[in-house]
């Protein structure tokens, strides 16, 4: 820090506007000091306070008769019966991924942990919502080297496995890449822990790794836009150690089993800042530390750099009255560092001593109560026009359509990706990326229960109606779930977006938020949890709007669970739902045509959830032996991925009238692919149900063809879809 500059330059740099230092002034009744000043600065940041943000989060269902915790604490909570939780939550790890990829997404992975285990909860299963930038572009390869590395670098020394999650590729994040990491653990759901101090007089307890330079403004950097020089700003990247983590997660849980914890909270974005702020304030009590007490891994550390160090793999916690021993005795068995640094008063402030001198005493409540809470001003998203199916030209060669789309970036195998992560240890994975479903499985202990968990967005949607697009993600969450046979109970979210401050970016933003509150209500799906992580732009050039959307659902039978690499000789092949051939923002358009125009596909939620319920019956009765959503490429392309997972044929059905390509690859929403061997009796159930189905297609043979129109032996289909990745990634340009 410079002390010849002033308070209110300062305060710019920290990314305070002029009238937010204003009100801390008048708060105060004074100008702040440094560390005062750094205080205010991570707490009304962005990221921390949500400002841009709160006021339409506000829209979101949040309960339901299962919610246990919605949002507000570090995870969400659902009831799952049996005397069991489940605590789930997504972030984002963006911007610290794309200047230091490796320890970027290896610390998003920590954090997200320590989100869940901090409620008291063992983690069970992580998944990750990665976004690239174009794969031409020179800095892309390393980026998903990097990521990808450090993701299973930490979940994988952790023991946690990676079950599931999604990856992109698109030009509009070249300068800003995606990675949101969510993470689902078990607990008891009488034993849940909570951050808020629930008295003065009690001691305050910092355990884990010791506090470094790394991460100083994180929260700030995770606040503000790119520029040319965005790399300068690789110190505000934390640095993770898994094995730390490890023994944290074990000693965390061990000392809430001993009764000594009131409250805890993890060291997260802002460090001992946050953790200490939302404890004492949550509480409504004041908070003192010491910081020379403070565990400290570099010399001559200031109480500036201590408050606002987010050095990984700490916690917080604040012990029963007497119960220090119980904490000192587990920290020792794990090899942790552990003192008390500090004790809950009645003063409502929160007072920081350093060698022996008082550096911060201010009220807690203006950190809270006087955040900036911003409505924004916004314009209505300028929509695309729907797109007329029959004037958007047919592929001149339909194999070689078919081939294109399959091994697209999107929709081409992530096997080289995911096979670098741990997706089985803890020996509990029933489904996960490489076994052809919907959505990860885990089985839950103590019973025959498991949860399902997947993670969803298609951000070309969005842009093009972010109304239809914010419908669309939470209606794609919902159908996955529901395609492998379990009952979707909640939604957490990441909200990933650029610059508020742009009203056509808050346009986004607002029109996101209001279809994904539709859908969540429609759908009875409650948002308990999520993370808001806007300003992704680089040289005022935003990302494409992506409200990922991470869910979980419920298996009564563990037996019962469903996924599309089931198919067996003499199937048929049963589409559930109505095509009406949309192919706006589709991939079909973009892959053969180059053309990213068109409304996306409506979402109709009253038959989305008919079509969904309906096929959760036919899964439950045993009626069908496989199931695959309709999402990206439709039609053809998730025949196609049926037929590798199951490696056997198909054969699709010609269109029954009009043209075929809008048949084969619109993706109209609310529909699914099932097998069967008695399409008759389906279809009568359909009708009774007022669902529309069809029959589409058989099974067998060895190649995957459309009657009349092409046929391409598995074999070639399979390289094609498979080889785009490593092929890409072993290249030397």
């Amino acid at each position: 820090m410079t002390s010849s500059k002033s308070m209110a330059e300062l305060a710019r740099e920290y990314g305070l506007k002029a009238e937010e230092y204003g009100v801390i002034v008048q708060r105060l009744n004074r100008e702040p000091n440094e560390v005062e000043l750094g205080v205010f600065s991570v707490m009304w940041s962005e990221h921390c306070s949500y400002k841009s943000s709160r006021k339409h989060l506000a829209k979101f269902p949040t309960t339901g008769p299962r919610v246990i915790c919605g949002p507000g604490e570090n995870a969400g909570v659902v009831d799952i019966g049996d005397g069991q939780a489940c605590i789930f939550k997504m972030e984002s790890h963006n911007h610290p991924s794309y200047i230091e990829p490796y320890q970027g997404a290896a610390t998003g992975v920590g954090g997200i942990m320590r989100d869940v285990f901090t409620m008291g909860a063992r983690p069970i299963a992580l998944l990750n919502a990665l976004r690239f930038g174009d794969p031409s572009h020179p800095k892309t390869r390393r980026l998903v080297e990097g990521v990808v590395a450090g993701i299973g670098g930490y979940g994988n020394c952790v023991g946690v496995p990676t079950v599931g999650g999604e990856t992109n590729f698109h030009r509009g994040y070249d300068g800003n890449i995606l990675v949101n990491a969510m993470c689902v653990g078990l607990a008891d759901a009488d034993k849940i822990f909570y951050s808020a101090a629930p008295a003065a007089g009690l001691p305050v307890v910092y355990f884990g790794s010791k506090t470094g330079r790394d991460g100083i403004h994180g929260a700030t950097m995770a606040s503000a836009e790119f520029d040319e020089d965005s790399d300068e700003k690789r110190p505000t990247v934390q640095v993770g150690d898994p094995f730390a983590e490890k023994l944290l997660i074990e000693a965390t849980l061990e000392l809430m089993k001993t009764g000594a914890v009131a409250a805890i909270q993890d060291m997260g974005a802002a460090g001992l800042t946050s953790s200490s702020v939302e404890m004492a304030g949550k509480g409504s009590v004041g908070i003192e530390l010491d910081l020379d007490m403070v565990p400290q891994r570099e010399e001559g550390m200031t109480a500036y750099e201590m408050m606002l160090s987010e050095s990984q793999e700490r916690m917080l916690a604040i012990l029963k009255p007497g119960r220090e021993r119980d904490g000192h005795a587990i920290f020792e068995k794990w090899g942790l560092d552990a003192a008390v640094i500090g004790w809950t008063t009645d003063t409502g402030h929160i007072v920081l001593k350093h060698k022996g001198k008082t550096v911060c005493d201010i009220p807690l409540s203006p950190l809270s109560d006087d955040a900036p809470l911003y409505d924004r001003p916004w314009t209505e998203p300028v929509k695309h026009l729907r797109l007329d199916p029959g004037q958007i030209p047919a592929p001149v060669d339909w194999a070689d359509a078919v081939l294109k789309i399959l091994s697209c970036p999107d929709v081409a195998s992530k096997r080289w990706l995911w096979e670098q992560y741990d997706r089985h240890v803890m020996a509990d994975t029933l489904e996960d990326s490489a076994t052809g479903a919907d959505a990860g499985i885990v089985r839950v202990h103590g019973g025959r229960k498991a949860l399902a968990v997947t993670s969803d967005c298609t951000p070309r949607y969005v842009l093009n109606d972010p109304y239809e697009g914010g419908k669309q993600a939470v209606a794609e969450a919902w159908r996955n779930l529901t395609a492998v046979g379990s009952l979707p109970i909640a939604v957490t979210d990441n909200l990933n977006f650029g610059n508020p401050e742009r009203p056509e970016i808050m346009g986004q933003i607002v029109r996101a938020i209001d279809g994904m509150a539709e859908a969540c209500r429609a759908l009875d799906f409650p948002v308990v949890s999520g993370n808001v992580s806007l300003y992704n732009e680089t040289n005022g050039a935003a990302i494409p709007p992506t409200p990922t959307v991470g869910a979980v659902g419920l298996l009564a039978d563990y037996d019962d669970h469903m996924d599309f690499s089931n198919l067996r000789d003499g199937d048929v092949l049963v589409l559930i739902g109505e095509n009406h051939g949309e192919l706006g923002a589709s991939l079909y358009l973009r892959e053969l045509l180059g053309r990213e125009d068109g409304a996306p596909p409506p979402v109709d939620l009253a038959i989305e959830r008919r079509n969904g319920d309906f096929v959760r019956g036919l899964i439950g009765a045993k009626k069908i032996s496989a199931c695959h959503d309709l999402s990206d490429g439709g039609l053809a392309i998730a025949a196609a991925e049926m037929a590798l997972a199951s490696n056997i044929g198909v054969t699709l059905n010609a269109s029954s009238g009009g043209h075929s390509h809008p048949y084969l690859f619109g993706e109209d929403q609310g529909r699914y692919l099932v097998a069967t061997r008695k399409p008759a009796e389906l279809l009568a159930d359909a009708g009774a149900a007022h669902v529309h189905a069809m029959v589409v297609g058989e099974v067998g043979g060895e190649a995957f063809a459309s009657k009349e129109l092409f046929s391409i032996a598995l074999p070639a289909l399979r390289a094609a879809h498979e080889g785009w990745l490593p092929d890409y990634m072993s290249r030397k340009d």
